[in-house]
This record gives structure tokens, sequence and C-alpha cells, in this order.
């Protein structure tokens, strides 16, 4: 069963490389009648196909959990996506977003949509509430820039995700608002208290624990999906700490440990094993696990930011900066 997941997965990649889809809504139209592609803020030729069809990567609705005492399929370097509002905390292991990306949730009574793009290495949870309605989340299958491009069920508009913006359809141009979380490691997850963690709703579905894109952030550029500009001061998939119109590489925090500008302050310390590296996610090599927060009054409160890939950050900000030395030169 493992084997043939993968190989499926690996042949929808080479499908999507080789045989790119067509950017045209009206070879859209059949699968998405319900989405208005009169209304689009960016160009069809940007938009391209991913290999899996509508929902071929398939969201969870249903998220179960567990306590993280509970948990012993994850090792400590593991890395997990954590929320906490309201006094609730939860984990979400990239072993399992690695092969679902979107996770339609509830934490501290907001509904939340939990992703995670591999092929931009971008973890980014969004409040599902728009204009009063609860919005549910599924994957298009399509990518722009090698980003995710999600839809809404509501509407089937189309967002980007490292935006969290919608591109095509009734919601054009409305944005969703980030929540801040921590992409840490399991061991610190506990550390700091632990909480429930999302555990897989069918054990088999998926080889949950593999990476099928093993060695993809050593690569020199992006997969061919990938049609943009490269940033040129700055490997592609090198690492960047993401906070709004700002990027600080992660070698230079690694390096530094804390960074600080205005009320921002950056820290990183070892321990979180990289998603995207070895074949195996708790084999990957050390990134470490990154706190972005702002100082308050009250003290240092989490902020919202994103551990992206450069050539992302680049396309999707090109107006934006990134700092590879500290203080700026």
């Amino acid at each position: 069963m493992r084997k043939t997941v993968r190989r499926l997965a690996l042949a929808a990649l080479l499908t999507a490389w080789i045989v790119p889809a067509l950017a045209n809504p009206s070879a859209w139209q059949r699968e998405w009648p319900d989405t208005d592609f009169t209304r689009t803020s960016v160009a069809w030729s940007e938009i391209l196909s991913g290999g899996p069809p509508k929902d071929g990567i398939p969201a969870i609705d249903d998220p179960k959990f567990r306590p993280a005492s509970e948990i012993t399929q994850i090792g400590g370097r593991e890395p997990v996506i954590t929320v906490e509002i309201g006094g609730e905390r939860k984990a979400y292991p990239l072993s399992i977003l690695m092969w679902h990306e979107i996770v339609n949730d509830e934490v501290g009574g907001v509904p939340v949509a939990v992703t995670f793009c591999p092929l931009c290495n971008s973890s980014v949870v969004f409040d599902r509430r728009v204009n009063g309605k609860v919005l549910d989340f599924g994957t298009t299958g399509k990518l722009r820039n090698s980003d995710l491009v999600m839809y809404d069920r509501q509407t089937e508009s189309w967002w980007q995700q490292f935006l969290g913006e919608a591109i095509v359809g009734k919601m054009l141009g409305t944005r969703l608002k980030m929540i801040p979380v921590r992409i840490e490691s399991f061991a610190r997850f506990k550390e700091r208290g632990g909480g429930q963690v999302l555990v897989p709703s069918r054990g088999g579905l998926r080889d949950y624990g593999r990476n099928p894109y093993a060695g993809y952030d050593s690569r020199s550029r992006p997969y061919p999906f990938f049609k943009g500009t490269l940033p040129e001061d700055i490997p592609p998939l090198a690492r960047v700490v993401v906070v709004g119109k700002e990027a600080f590489s992660l070698q230079l925090l690694r390096e530094k440990g804390r960074i600080e500008k205005g009320d921002l302050v950056l820290t990183c310390e070892k321990g979180q094993a990289s998603a995207l590296d070895a074949g195996l996610i708790a084999e990957g090599r050390d990134i470490g696990n990154v706190v972005v927060q702002r100082k308050t009054p009250a003290g240092l409160v989490d902020s919202v930011h994103a551990v992206s890939f450069a050539f992302a950050f680049h396309s999707f900000r090109p107006d934006g900066k990134i700092h590879t030395t500290w203080p700026p030169a």
C-alpha cells in the first residue's frame, strides 16, 4: 500500500512536469462549475496543475486528537504547527499535513484552517470566518509560484495559501486573518505544556512520517512547477523567516541566535528536523526552532510569521526585503 501511494505521487509529479495543464479557465469549467472565472487578479498562465485533481490531496475535515503524553509515533525532533487560542493548545504534525495540506478545525472556539505547502515550505494558519460566515477549505490541485491554491467550499473561490488572499471567484480580493503560531519540534511542544495532537483518522491512508520530497530543500532550484524569477542574494530554497514584507535568513538567525528590530524579537534554538530533507522526517537535518514575538507592555507575545523558502517570499513579496546580514549593511 505504501509503495503504491509513493508511486502514484511520483507519477502525478512527473505528469505535471511533462504535460502541464492548459492555463485556461474554459478547460477548468467542467471540474469547477460554481467558480466565477470572470473574476481574477492574476494571469491564468501563472496557475499550473500540480498533478492531483480537485481534492486529490484530501483536506482533513473531521480531525482526531490525542493528548501529547500518549503519542509515541512522533519523534522528538519532528516539526509540528502549534496553535494556541483561548487557553486551548493543539499541535498539527507536518508528517500528517505533508499528505493533506489543510486541516479544517476549531481551536479555543475559533474556526481555523491549518495549512502547509510542502513546495514552498509555508505553514500558515487562518481564521476561517469571513463576513460572519465560516468557510471550509480544500485543495484545488493547482499551484501558483509553486504555492498551494486552496478553494472554499461555500463559493468555490480560489485562494493563495502564502497570502491568504482570494485570487479567483466571488471572494476575489478578500483576505483571511492569519493567526500567530509556532512551528516547533514535538519535544518543545511537550516541554511547553503539551496539549492535543492531531493523529491520523485512518492510519494506513498515507505513508505518515515519510517525506515524499526527499532532498528537496537541498536543491539549487525549485521543482519545474515554478516559473517565476529567483532571488539574487540568497539561494532559492534557503529558509527565511517572513514577517510581513520583511524576511530574515534562517541561517543568519541561527548564527545570531537572537535578532531585534523595533518591537520585533526573533530567536532560534536547535532541535527541529527539516521536514523536506531525509526520506524519514524524523531523520532530517537540524534547522532549529524559530520563535517570533513582539514586545508589549504585558511582555513578549507571539507574532504572525512564516518560515518559508526564499523563492516564495521573493515571488509574493517582490518589493520585500530579505535580510542576510545583521545589523543591516
